[in-house]
């Protein structure tokens, strides 16, 4: 196994190109690490982007928009400003996952390319809205955070092509996120279940809503009819029953030493009206402000 860092994205994408076995990414390493000390795999090539311009920075547009690069440490993002009042549930979810030193290497990039259906900054990406920036060889594209996923551990990111930073959209008045997870311990646990919700509240009634459940199906789910379910609504107690029943009908979760199929989708919908609750409140002082 080799180890590379270079200094330029050029250099990295032809790199992996020209390695003709298997390529690794390194970030945080949080995940990668893990995996290559219990011989899950054994790559030909890592690739350490750390060194790689962009890649340690966090910026926002003069529109609002932010794009946080692969590599940031999730410590770093609620210490960003306007950030955390920007995407709350964003900033919360990444500083659920594992411990301080923990959160001081992995990265919101590496939590969505190791593809885990249980992973916390997920749900609330795709509850977001958010895209990717994706290099390859072959160019730039983007895509939906929600796209990239196939199933557990896998991405449908091509050969050679790196995910170079996660992109959130401009905030509107009155809008706001919120991700809640269950874990059998009081913390660094990882999610029996955990749903993010993100809406738009214009007198007091949800306009727009984007619902996402984690741990409860092969990917994270994005859940349409929860959104509806809220949408037009003041998120009285029939809405949130509504959002709650379409939580669970769309929940797809296994038997497990952490929780069974039942609790999971029972915990789907009590997370989703509470996640909703937490939202809309932060949506309304957000309207006010």
């Amino acid at each position: 196994m080799e180890y590379a860092a270079p200094a330029t994205l050029d250099n990295a994408l032809a790199l992996a190109h020209e390695t003709d076995g298997q390529v690794r990414f390194l970030a945080g390493g949080t995940d990668v690490l893990v995996q290559l000390r219990s011989g899950l795999f054994e790559p030909d090539l890592v690739i350490d982007i750390k060194q790689i311009p962009g890649m340690l920075d966090v910026t926002r547009s003069p529109e609002g928009a932010w794009t946080i690069g692969a590599a940031v440490p999730g410590r770093i993002l609620g210490t960003i400003e306007g950030l955390r009042d920007d995407w709350p549930g964003i900033v919360e979810a990444m500083e659920l996952i594992g411990s301080t030193q923990i959160q001081s290497r992995a990265s919101l990039v590496g939590n969505l390319c190791n593809a885990s259906p249980a992973a916390d900054g997920i749900p609330a990406m795709v509850a977001a809205g958010a895209t990717v920036s994706i290099a390859g060889v072959d160019g730039l594209r983007t895509a939906e955070v929600a796209d990239i996923l196939m199933a557990p551990g896998q991405t449908n990111l091509k050969k050679g092509e790196i995910v170079t930073s996660i992109d959130l959209p401009a905030r509107v008045a009155g809008s706001a996120d919120a991700y809640l997870r269950f874990i059998p311990r009081t913390e660094m646990d990882i999610a029996v279940a955990g749903c993010a919700v993100n809406l738009t509240v214009k007198d007091s009634q949800v306009c727009t809503a984007r619902v996402s459940l984690g741990a409860v199906a092969p990917t994270v789910l994005l859940v349409p009819d929860a959104a509806t379910a809220i949408c037009g609504t003041c998120l009285d107690e029939t809405a949130l029953n509504d959002l709650a029943a379409a939580c669970r009908a769309a929940c797809r979760p296994i038997d497990d030493k952490r929780g069974t199929v039942a609790f999971r989708t029972d915990i789907a919908g009590v997370l989703a009206r509470r996640a909703a609750i937490l939202a809309y409140r932060r949506a309304q002082e957000r309207e006010s402000a």
